[in-house]
């Protein structure tokens, strides 16, 4: 039964440590990692190869980047957002390892709302929307996993109004999210979990957000249909956010049957 984790790093040079430890203890079969942080030649490839993953990278320097990890050969890797081709940002990844398509997703944050970023964040997920429609045409389960910078719906999230004109939650944001799900994509953790509150996968660093569990939910695991009939668990797993010099992000993660 293969668990597949998504984790929005934070860096991951900075945070090696910490995700070696996670990795070393939790074991998962495949990990999609956002906000590496570097070029594919900085990623620190070796202490994570020596744990039994192979590597996908698709990386920046300084900004965005995505990687896969896997215990299971990978293979078909795609970098990069198909529908613009002058799209030069390192946001997602996509390859089929262990019988699972998986992508590792690192959407737009979209602020300032009425911005330019605000516009490319939306017009990202539209794109996104468009590849998901081939994707679900393919006779295998895929997981879109990843920080997606939408708070779904105030249940994500301590304090909707808090958060009311900010870009992860305008109406806009999650009207592109509710499109994938209206698409056929199943969210993991809410199709166990519907009526869950404190559910996050992000706190501020600044606020004492993580002390007061002053949190929300913008990292999540979206299935095919295929994948969503093999789910059998999905969580978060607060521990490495409580760490020192931990990201600002926690994993999110989900087992499925062997198919």
């Amino acid at each position: 039964m293969p668990t597949i984790a998504s984790f929005n790093v934070n860096s991951i040079n900075a945070r090696l440590p910490n995700l070696l430890a996670w990795l070393e203890a939790t074991r998962p079969e495949i990990v999609c990692l956002q906000e590496i942080k570097c070029t594919e030649g900085a990623f620190p490839r070796e202490p994570i190869e020596e744990l039994g993953y192979n590597l996908a990278v698709f990386g920046q320097k300084s900004y965005n980047g995505v990687a896969i990890l896997s215990r299971f050969p990978i293979e078909d890797p795609l970098r990069g957002l198909p529908g613009d081709p002058e799209d030069d940002q390192a946001r997602y990844l996509e390859a089929f390892t262990g019988g699972i398509r998986v992508a590792s997703i690192y959407a737009p944050n979209g602020n300032p709302v009425g911005s330019g970023r605000f516009a490319y964040k939306l017009a990202w997920l539209e794109r996104l929307r468009a590849h998901g429609e081939a994707l679900l045409e393919l006779d295998e389960p895929v997981v879109l996993a990843g920080d997606f910078n939408v708070i779904p719906e105030p249940i994500d999230c301590h304090d909707p109004a808090a958060w009311a004109e900010d870009a992860l939650f305008r109406p806009e944001s999650r009207r592109a999210f509710r499109a994938l799900l209206h698409q056929g994509w199943t969210d993991a953790y809410r199709a166990l979990h519907p009526d869950e509150r404190g559910a996050y996968t992000f706190w501020d660093y600044q606020g004492g957000a993580f002390r007061l569990d002053h949190g929300i939910r913008i990292d999540h695991l979206l299935l095919s249909p295929l994948a969503a009939d093999r789910l059998e668990e999905a969580w978060i797993d607060k521990g490495p956010r409580g760490r020192p010099k931990a990201s600002d992000h926690t994993p999110i993660l989900c087992r499925l049957r062997d198919g």
